[in-house]
């Protein structure tokens, strides 16, 4: 067993399952050479460190998928597109995305802009696209604290 996993997941497993009644006690055999390396976590492509780990090649997927699902669901939702991707090994191995809020841009007091203008529309809403892309160049994204707690804690 690699020692990150028995010093993080399994000593707190075994004090949840026994109340805090149960110990082990445990000793090196040998060192072995594990298949381990970092996974990163990127959101919009860039790496965040806090959330960065070193996992052992047999669970990285389990633990990437756990990290991005998770945080899908803790981080707020943006005025623009936000992608969560858990990078190993070079590799994008698991990836998620909060969409954007949406305002109507053709609906203004109730009433439908260029009711029959077809032309019209596509240029709101061409417009309304290139906001949101210079938004997304400009913006970052906004963690809060309580997501670091939140991801930890399980």
């Amino acid at each position: 067993m690699p020692m990150s996993e028995l010093m993080s997941d399994f000593f707190d497993r075994l004090k949840s399952v026994s109340s805090g009644f149960a110990s082990l006690d445990w000793e090196f055999l040998r060192y072995e050479k594990a298949d381990a390396a970092r996974l990163e976590l990127l959101l919009n492509g860039e790496p965040v460190e806090e959330f960065s780990e070193v996992v052992v090649a047999e669970k990285s997927f389990e633990k990437a998928r756990f990290i991005t699902v998770r945080l899908k669901e803790l981080i707020p939702r943006q005025q623009y597109e936000v992608k969560i991707q858990a990078r190993y090994k070079g590799k994008i191995i698991a990836s998620e995305r909060i969409s954007p809020f949406r305002k109507n841009v053709l609906v203004k007091s109730g009433k439908v802009i260029g009711a029959g203008d077809v032309g019209r529309k596509k240029k709101l809403l061409e417009k309304q696209k290139e906001g949101k892309k210079k938004m997304k160049m400009v913006g970052r994204v906004e963690i809060p604290k309580e997501a670091f707690f939140k991801l930890f804690n399980k």
